[in-house]
């Protein structure tokens, strides 16, 4: 064979094989000979669906910090979340109905930050509505403390709650199946299913801890990303100059 020819046969045979990793890799599929979609990942692939949602749900448990986003869908209202959540609190930003508020949990204190068209009420009339309006602009851009027993504080506390929050969303609905594997932010995955997706589908990651990483809930419910899992943030509570602690119930908004 001459030189010409062992040349074009070795481009060939790399050609086929990075196809086959494309095809691996991108589609889920487990072709191209004798290549294992599973070489070298931490195993969880392998496993059947249910086993692969309890490794999940016990990677996730066992981590101080995660920081999820997405959109959540629940009593009829979309809800967008950007929150950066840990056992003793939590950052980020929430939006409902086009509005986005910051909230800040530092142990039991919670923090809501908007800007005044948030906090204006919008059945105000007459001398309430002055009194909204003034309201409204001293809380503007200020981090008001949420009273504990206010109705608010539970609602907004509960996007704060790392433990709740994956407690409930990690859990599939119906029969658990595998959906092959996956790519998520370039991190292979492997998926799995409830009820052939209309119970949900997740992504779990297969490099390193069985960590979950995307999440489409059941019934149209809203779809998360998972990420920064481990990674430790600073909370603390705003200056005194940046706080309004507002005494009472807050205002209807």
């Amino acid at each position: 064979m001459t030189a010409i020819a062992q040349g074009r046969t070795r481009r060939r045979a790399a050609l086929v094989s990075a196809m086959c990793a494309l095809a691996v890799t991108g589609l889920g599929l487990t072709g191209c000979g004798s290549e294992d979609p599973d070489a070298g990942t931490n195993g969880v692939g392998k496993l059947t669906a249910d086993k692969i949602q309890a490794k999940a749900q016990a990677a996730a448990a066992a981590v101080d910090a995660v920081r999820l986003s997405g959109t959540v869908v629940a009593g009829g209202k979309s809800y967008k979340l950007d929150m950066s959540l840990k056992s003793d609190g939590a950052t980020g930003s929430v939006t409902a109905d086009g509005t986005a508020f910051h909230l800040l949990r530092v142990d039991e204190e919670l923090f809501l930050k908007a800007d005044a068209a948030f906090w204006k009420h919008e059945d105000g009339k007459g001398d309430d509505a002055g009194s909204d309006t003034a309201a409204a602009g001293k809380l503007d851009d200020k981090y008001v403390k949420v009273p504990t027993g206010d109705p608010s504080y539970k609602k907004f506390s509960g996007f704060t709650d790392k433990d709740l929050l994956l407690d409930s969303v990690l859990t599939l609905h119906g029969s658990l199946d595998k959906d092959g594997h996956h790519e998520q932010a370039g991190v292979r995955t492997i998926r799995i299913t409830g009820d052939g997706g209309s119970g949900g589908t997740l992504d779990v990651s297969l490099e390193g801890k069985p960590y979950p990483l995307r999440l489409v809930r059941a019934g149209g419910a809203g779809t998360l990303a998972f990420s920064a899992w481990g990674k430790d943030f600073t909370l603390e509570e705003p200056a005194k100059g940046e706080t309004v602690d507002y005494g009472k119930e807050l205002p209807t908004s």
